[in-house]
């Protein structure tokens, strides 16, 4: 099922609408994907998205401490420009962390090479990188293909930037939404990348946002920390995350009455949930999509910290691989999430089937229920391959949904031998 088209049922509201499209949608930007042999693979490596003057960057990036230069290069441009960013170039293949000196001037070359050929200062053109930490950049290499990178830029090659990006992925990530408001038609497309190494704080992935509606940089990066905590910072796949983890978003166009910011913020949130959980869903050795959906608990960030326990549970994930309804490594998960909630009042849902409620185990039919699970374990990337798991944790109006995966022995496979 891993070559399946990828799921384009989505949660929409009356004003956003998914359409053909991606990160070039928006007016104004431009992206480009090419082959450079960066991969011994040969498929596309090397990707460039190009934003229009005026534009206005904002991001959040890995906790790590071990973090690659191109994380450090990324925030003090930004901050340096206060969001006068033109162009990023991304890298698939190299890491370019934990590389020494090299790193810092690797980056600080192509940087330069991309700016002169754009006629931009430096300080306006970032670098993205994504491969196996250790690799440096193969610099020549990457040079002799920028002048093929500038002229392959498009407004059509959107999809050819969004595979250029991937590395252990086995589905392309990219959307596109649009909606009316004020009487103007607004777009919002993005892409992302990301597979294995996924955890909130970032995850191991890049992801890149863009709208064609102007916002003041401070206000703009209000919103995209809102957003990465409710989409890139809210799915797990193994617990882990690396040094490279990048989310970038650019708001360029006619400002919009500040009447409809709010909708404009909730199509950042719907982009940018459709990406996470588009990642989620792409986990390495993964079959299923797995929704964790926490309610009534003290507060939002409460409700955070419980679903992100569970969806990151090994036991969790490995009893969903099994389509095993073992409701008691989710009550195990949720005790320890470090939030207080009574446990009387406590209930729990797989899909449609009440199994917990008011701190006793209910009466349920343990093969139907297994049969629910394992029917979405075959549906991967189509329709049918979410596995929902709900709790009420009491009376709160606290509420967060976070996402996940199932964890099987291919995870382990894949992982065992990656660079050898």
């Amino acid at each position: 099922m891993k070559n399946a088209l990828l799921n384009l049922s989505l949660l929409t509201s009356s004003l956003w609408s998914p359409i053909s499209g991606g990160i070039t949608t928006p007016d104004g930007f431009l992206a480009a994907g090419i082959a450079a042999g960066l991969k011994p693979s040969g498929k596309k490596d090397l990707a460039l998205l190009y934003a229009p003057d005026g534009a206005c960057c904002s991001g959040t990036f890995t906790q790590s401490v071990t973090r690659a230069y191109c994380v450090d290069l990324c925030i003090n441009r930004i901050k340096a420009s206060e969001g006068k960013i033109r162009a990023v170039v991304i890298n698939s293949g190299h890491a370019n962390a934990c590389t020494g000196s090299r790193g810092k001037i690797d980056s600080e070359i192509i940087t330069n090479e991309i700016g002169q050929r754009l006629g931009l200062s430096t300080g306006e053109v970032l670098i993205c990188s994504t491969g196996v930490i250790g690799e440096p950049i193969p610099v020549e290499k990457v040079k002799s293909h920028l002048d093929d990178l500038i002229k392959s830029l498009g407004k059509d090659s959107y999809l050819d930037a969004a595979k250029a990006i991937l590395t252990t992925d086995l589905q392309v990530k990219q959307i596109a939404f649009q909606a009316v408001l004020g009487g103007r038609r607004i777009s919002i497309g993005g892409m992302a990348k990301g597979s294995g190494m996924i955890h909130p704080s970032m995850a191991t992935m890049l992801s890149y946002i863009t709208c064609d509606v102007g916002i003041d940089y401070t206000l703009w990066s209000d919103m995209i920390k809102r957003v990465a905590e409710s989409s890139f910072n809210a799915i797990t796949v193994d617990g882990d995350t690396s040094t490279n983890d990048t989310f970038l978003a650019f708001s360029s166009g006619p400002t919009l009455d500040p009447r409809y910011l709010s909708a404009l913020e909730e199509g950042l949130h719907l982009t940018a949930q459709h990406l996470a959980k588009a990642i989620a869903r792409d986990g390495e050795g993964a079959n299923c999509l797995l929704e964790i959906k926490v309610e009534g608990a003290s507060s939002d960030l409460d409700a955070h910290a419980i679903a992100r326990t569970i969806a990151s549970s090994s036991l969790v994930k490995t009893a969903v691989n099994g389509s095993d309804p073992n409701w008691g490594r989710i009550i195990a998960a949720l005790g320890r999430a470090g939030t207080p909630f009574n446990f009387d009042d406590v209930k729990l849902w797989i899909g449609p089937y009440e199994i917990f409620a008011n701190g006793t185990p209910q009466d349920f039919d343990r093969q139907r229920v297994s049969n629910f699970m394992k029917a979405r374990l075959t549906g991967k990337y189509l329709i049918d391959d979410l596995i929902s798991i709900r709790l009420r944790v009491g009376i709160g109006k606290g509420s967060a949904t976070a996402w996940g995966c199932d964890l099987s022995d291919q995870y382990v496979r894949i992982n065992a031998d990656y660079t050898t």
